[in-house]
């Protein structure tokens, strides 16, 4: 058993408004320069509908995540190391401009600028990348409260694996928000498709990263990500991602997403898992046996086994604590409510979701039934306007029961505190019938109502003196060993020297060439970090100033 730590996050689709407060928040950080115009890290979809970039989740198109071969084995599904080899400078399974959408602005500048006449000026579109007017078409959220129209819903790809159990007529419009970030996989195949090494795993908190410095824009990593959620900087040259705002998690605090989120639908936590059983649990061959498959790859931070093996990994005592007071855990394990996203990807995500519930109480009011008792809500459960096979389709693979177990649970949670809040008996035959203590259902309910910040987000600090040895550590994807479908190897990450982790800049250069010293050569004084360079010009220091002729 090898312990590994792996921040995860649960979403509460119950809660979410589709106010976009953590897309804005997220671009304002992260995505708000040159070359990242197009870039959403955070984007909350309306479902059914096409998601962003259109039809993403279509894996026959995009050929994104893993497979399992003739033998029964992981490979990657667009390809291992030769195919990506062979196709590498002409890579074409990826969405182009279109599918995600071309950025714009308005030509505000004549709404001043225009001369004086009988008609009002206007402010033309202007495309963000060519600067030349355009026709605006498409948008990351353009089929925002459009979901379950009969022109936008034939494009969604989970809809048509249901289309004979949901009815599309206009009287019968079903619809919820999906916010989504990277998933962070803990068998990430964005990283397994990187020829350069360029992505990788955090050791020690498994938030997948992209090293800036080594990234050579291949973009099979594009490919590779079934959530498109890798996105490629035009400026730059260099693939981009949600990095879980890991400056702020680092000290405590946070996703900027879930600081922001209005309807604090967002709870942040430790899971330990068993990194020897991830290939195992992601290798198992029906597809709907892989959401209990991640869940067996969790490990009980109570259990003295673990919390054993835990220290002997080096895993900080701080870090066990925060992993027992986890909410992350409470709800996948001791509620049983959370469910991944797409777990037939076999990329293991480790951002899940509380599926929604509520459209089922305006159903039973308007037939004339109370839609808070609990024999009314479980008997509704299987007549949702959201049906039940469209959400298994997003969350099981397809198998209905685990969601029809948390909306049970859901539905117990609101009938049973309903009673308790307006002064009636505890009835605790309703926790009972899914399978829950009075006091589990409390305690769920505090978490998932009226949880206080600390509760929802358990976050340890980094610890800055393991930090050397973590970035040894530094790990790949889960599957890369000898024989494995990852991008280890003579093409992958282990393929010629390390790349320093900036440029060194003209002075130093000089200077070090100059010198006697050896020891020096090794600095990094003197260099330039081109992380957050947009691509425009030089960055300063980087070349010698030019002397005034005059």
């Amino acid at each position: 058993m090898r312990v590994m730590a792996q921040l995860a996050m649960v979403m509460n689709l119950d809660k979410c408004i589709g106010c976009h407060t953590c897309s804005v928040t997220c671009k304002q950080a992260w995505t708000n320069r040159a070359g990242t115009e197009y870039v959403w890290f955070n984007n909350v979809e309306t479902r059914p509908g096409q998601g962003y970039p259109r039809t993403y989740e279509d894996q026959d198109k995009w050929k994104g995540g893993w497979e399992l071969n003739r033998r029964g084995r992981l490979q990657l599904k667009a390809g291992g190391r030769l195919k990506k080899l062979l196709t590498i400078f002409a890579n074409p399974l990826m969405p182009s401009i279109g599918d995600y959408y071309e950025p714009w602005t308005y030509d505000y500048d004549r709404l001043f600028s225009a001369p004086v006449t009988e008609d009002t000026p206007v402010a033309r579109p202007r495309s963000l990348i060519t600067g030349e007017p355009t026709k605006i078409k498409w948008s990351a959220n353009w089929d925002d409260d459009l979901a379950g129209a009969p022109e936008l819903a034939p494009a969604d790809p989970v809809l048509r694996k249901v289309s004979d159990q949901v009815k599309l007529e206009f009287e019968r419009t079903f619809m919820f928000y999906l916010p989504r970030i990277c998933e962070h996989c803990l068998n990430p195949s964005c990283v397994a498709s990187c020829p350069s090494g360029a992505m990788y795993k955090r050791s020690e908190d498994g938030i997948v990263l992209v090293d800036q410095d080594r990234c050579r824009g291949w973009r099979m990593c594009v490919t590779g990500c079934p959530y498109k959620k890798v996105y490629f900087n035009h400026r730059t040259g260099k693939a981009e991602k949600c990095t879980f705002c890991y400056p702020r998690v680092e000290v405590g605090i946070p996703t900027v997403c879930s600081e922001t989120c209005v309807g604090r639908l967002r709870y942040i936590g430790l899971i330990l898992y068993d990194a020897d059983r991830v290939a195992e649990a992601a290798s198992v061959r029906d597809e709907k046996a892989l959401y209990e498959a991640q869940k067996s790859v969790m490990l009980d931070p109570h259990d003295p086994q673990v919390i054993a093996a835990a220290r002997a990994a080096g895993i900080p005592e701080d870090w066990l604590e925060a992993a027992r007071r986890s909410p992350i855990h409470k709800l996948i394990f001791d509620f049983g409510v959370a469910l991944p996203l797409h777990p037939e990807y076999r990329t293991m995500p480790m951002v899940w979701y509380i599926p929604p519930l509520s459209p089922v109480v305006d159903v039973l009011r308007e037939t004339g039934h109370d839609g808070e008792r609990a024999g009314n809500l479980f008997g509704a459960i299987e007549t949702l306007r959201i049906p039940i096979g469209y959400l298994a389709e997003l969350f099981t693979a397809g198998d209905p029961e685990p969601v029809r177990a948390a909306l049970r649970r859901l539905a117990a949670m609101r009938s049973f505190m309903r009673g308790i809040n307006l002064g009636g008996e505890r009835d605790e035959s309703i926790p009972a019938a899914v399978g829950l203590k009075p006091e589990e259902i409390e305690e769920m309910y505090r978490l998932l109502a009226i949880a206080p910040y600390a509760e929802r987000y358990v976050i340890p600090n980094a610890h800055a003196e393991e930090g050397a040895r973590l970035e040894e550590l530094a790990t790949g994807c889960s599957l890369d060993y000898e024989g494995g479908p990852g991008m280890g190897g003579p093409f992958g990450e282990a393929s010629g020297l390390p790349a320093p982790v900036a440029v060194e800049n003209f002075h130093a250069l000089k200077e070090r060439q100059a010198t006697d010293d050896l020891d020096r050569a090794s600095e990094l004084r003197g260099r330039v970090n081109l992380l957050n360079w947009d691509g425009k010009g030089a960055p300063d220091g980087l070349f010698p100033k030019r002397k005034d002729k005059s």
